[in-house]
């Protein structure tokens, strides 16, 4: 990476600090993950099971290949996870999601060191920035399981690395790297998609040639028109992913058509402003956000315009999502007093840890060889006084406790009984847990993503559920499926076991019977 002409660098010590950083980041990631791996934290988030799975169900299923990517959810993360993925122990332990997601960490926090050094002109600026960044407990934690945040913000960062290189050399290497790097954001996560008019109208005002910047609209425009094809060749509309039934806003429309109280922020800007601010000051701290809000201010008076345009956009996508997409962030100091998206808040820490650096531009350089290192010290020090350290890790926990349980003992109720290759009909989602617990591969299951086989089940059970083991939620369509085919002769499925837990629907599962014909062994429940 190419330092610009005036900070004095050569190529020799370019690599020295890339690998210094490279090394820093890796450890800290490393140690981060084997930790959360070691208690067992990998797989608390739901999505981070279900991501897992999603990249499983791609290559593990009856009907393998893009169609299991889905359509709410952008396909990187899962993508980046195939090569993982197909160790079944890596799958079983979640490992094959944390992989992907420590090595976006370290290209993450790597760009924006480079481009911190390249927008203050200093390399210890940018080791403030970088200590910021590392030391989040918050995005350890998301970068220690298969989240997405550590991804998106590898695109982000190096986004704003590349295009202010390119600024400064005009290089078409440059807007390549900022291409693939907008790609890495907009097939990762939706925030990625209202970065791209931004950059693109920079890259149009910093180059001198335009039609390099048309070269840039172009690669960047590849990701979202790659996912608008896919909707739309699977599901026959190009913004399923946006106004499909699994989208976040038919569920929030449904949620409200049954009665649910609008969420906080729900076209209301002072509420939504006050729900984000809130979760950035319990995911970033009191100290980051002060150093950060001066370090933005400071940023101003040097000058260093963009980069903070560019890293404010993701958490001004937040605030405008709170008020007009039915997105709801929850968090334990407001009401309703519980935890739910504060992870979101996490798009503030790229912003806070680059504006933190422009403040050492004010130092001396006495002061400033000491200051990254007393920033990290105080980070250390006041992030370990916190209870709890990290408000992303507790929320997991707390929402996960009953999906935790039910998944261990509906697992452990197959593995005892079920036998290799029967069958399982399965609502696919967090009940996929219990398929990865029991070890049983998910091309032995039929789910949702198996068309157009599932929609025969469940529109004909008696003729097309053929499983001999079926596990739903009750009352879901699988359930109503099996209550349909029961009501024809011949076909009957026995309810072997529930799992009943505290403000959760129940889990079911059913053994498929012959006749009257019974398997030994088995437990027999109404």
């Amino acid at each position: 990476m190419r330092a610009s002409k005036s900070s004095g660098s050569s190529p020799t010590s370019d690599l020295f600090v890339l690998a210094a950083v490279v090394v820093l980041l890796a450890a800290i990631s490393f140690s981060a993950a084997t930790w959360v791996h070691g208690r067992g934290y990998t797989l608390y988030y739901g999505d981070a099971e279900a991501h897992l799975n999603i990249a499983r169900r791609v290559v593990d299923s009856r009907t393998p290949g893009p169609e299991q990517l889905g359509t709410v959810w952008l396909p990187l993360p899962h993508i980046a996870m195939l090569p993982f993925i197909v160790n079944d122990s890596d799958w079983r332990s979640g490992l094959a999601g944390v992989y992907p997601s420590a090595i976006a960490f370290v290209i993450a926090g790597t760009t924006l060191f480079f481009a911190a050094r390249r927008a203050f002109q200093s390399l210890l600026a940018a080791s403030a920035s970088l200590v910021v960044f590392a030391l989040n407990p918050n995005l350890l934690y998301l970068q220690s399981t298969p989240m997405t945040e550590a991804m998106f913000f590898a695109g982000l960062c190096g986004l704003l690395w590349a295009t202010l290189w390119f600024r400064e050399s005009q290089s078409l290497l440059a807007l390549l790297f900022g291409g693939a790097f907008a790609n890495v954001a907009s097939l990762t996560r939706y925030e990625g998609w209202f970065l791209l008019p931004f950059v693109f109208l920079y890259v149009l005002l910093a180059a001198e040639r335009k039609w390099l910047a048309l070269l840039f609209g172009a690669i960047a425009a590849i990701g979202p028109l790659s996912w608008l094809a896919h909707n739309q060749y699977y599901y026959s509309n190009a913004l399923e992913f946006y106004n499909g039934p699994y989208s976040a806003v038919a569920i929030y429309h449904r949620q409200l058509a049954g009665g649910m109280q609008p969420y906080p922020g729900d076209h209301n800007w002072i509420a939504a402003f006050h729900y984000y601010a809130e979760a950035s000051h319990l995911v970033a701290g009191l100290p980051v956000m002060i150093l950060g809000g001066l370090g933005a201010l400071a940023a101003f008076a040097r000058k260093v315009l963009w980069p903070i345009l560019l890293l404010a956009l993701a958490p001004l996508f937040y605030l405008w999502s709170l008020h007009s997409s039915g997105t709801p962030i929850f968090v334990p100091t407001l009401w309703p007093f519980s935890w739910y998206n504060t992870r979101y808040a996490v798009a503030i820490i790229p912003l806070l840890a680059f504006a933190t650096g422009a403040l050492l531009t004010f130092l001396s350089k006495r002061w400033q060889v000491l200051t990254p290192l007393a920033i990290a010290l105080g980070l250390i020090g006041f992030y370990i006084s916190r209870d709890p350290v990290s408000i992303c890790w507790k929320e997991s926990e707390v929402n996960s406790e009953t999906r935790r349980s039910w998944t261990r003992s509906a697992a452990e109720y197959l593995k005892a009984n079920y036998r290799p290759a029967s069958g399982v009909a399965i609502s696919f989602g967090d009940l996929t847990g219990i398929l990865r617990e029991a070890g049983i591969p998910l091309k032995q299951s039929l789910h949702e993503g198996n068309h157009p086989a599932w929609d025969a089940a469940m529109a004909s059970p008696e003729r097309f559920l053929r499983e001999e083991w079926a596990v739903a939620f009750a009352g879901d369509d699988l359930a109503s499926a099996i209550v349909k085919a029961d009501r024809t002769n011949g076909v009957h499925f026995e309810l072997r076991e529930r799992i009943s837990m505290k403000d959760a629907p129940a889990v079911e599962i059913y053994h498929r019977e012959t006749g009257l014909d019974q398997e030994p062994g088995l437990d027999h429940k109404r």
